[in-house]
Parts: structure tokens; C-alpha cells; sequence
């Protein structure tokens, strides 16, 4: 069984805090990992255990109905959407996923995970005018 540890970190020098995921594969694709890592935190979210810091974020129309316009027990972000926002992110490089020291840049690749594997996604700043 491994362990990866996710990394969320931005090109200004942001980064949040680090949490685990016990995989019970040594090898997983990457397309496989940002599955799992989006259906926790939105399981996560939709318990009421965290407010929402996702890998991307619902589009303003989704914030806008589910924080202020739907009841409570309608607030629930859907993990497929937010799975395949997550795949579009990473196909128009919204993000890179570096796995210890090296850049993944298939979604498709294999990755070895072993105890303690550290999976870093740098989220890209936009430039100012650009």
C-alpha cells in the first residue's frame, strides 16, 4: 500500500497545507490519481467537514447557486463534474502535477507510488495583461 501526499502550490509561493491518501496500487495513471483526489475532497466538502478548496473550483454560476439559492441540503458539489473540470484544467495547462522531482505531463502515464509518494499540483498565475 502507498501513501500520497498531495501538495497544492502556486508560481507566487503560496502553498497550502499538505494532506494524505492511502492508495492500495503501486501504480496508478495520473488521470487516476486527480480522480481520487477530486471524488475525497468533494466527499469531504458535501459531509460538511471542509468548505470547499478543491483542486479547481465550482464556475461563479455553481458558487452563486449553491452557497446562496439552494437549501442546506442542496449545497453538494458533483465529483464527476468537478473531475472532468479538473482534466480540462490540466489539458490547457492550468496546472502541473510534479511527482517528486519530475513533471507528468500525460494524463495517461503511470506513476510508481510508493510510502509517502509527494504529488505537488503548481496551479499557473495567470500574468497581469495577458
Amino acid at each position: 500500500m502507498a501513501t500520497v501526499i498531495f501538495v497544492d502550490e502556486t508560481t507566487s509561493g503560496v502553498r497550502r497545507d499538505a494532506w494524505r491518501l492511502a492508495v492500495a496500487e503501486e501504480r496508478l495513471t495520473l488521470r487516476e490519481l486527480i480522480r481520487r483526489r477530486v471524488h475525497r475532497e468533494v466527499a469531504e466538502h458535501n459531509a460538511g467537514r471542509s468548505a470547499f478548496h478543491g483542486l479547481v473550483q465550482p464556475t461563479p454560476a455553481e458558487r452563486t447557486l449553491n452557497a446562496y439559492r439552494q437549501p442546506e441540503a442542496d449545497r453538494a458539489v458533483d465529483p464527476e463534474r468537478q473531475f472532468l473540470r479538473a482534466v480540462e484544467a490540466f489539458g490547457r495547462n492550468g496546472f502541473l502535477v510534479l511527482v517528486g522531482d519530475r513533471q507528468v505531463e500525460e494524463l495517461d502515464a503511470e506513476l510508481d507510488l510508493r510510502a509517502d509518494t509527494e504529488v505537488c499540483f503548481l496551479k499557473l498565475v495567470p500574468l497581469a495583461g495577458g
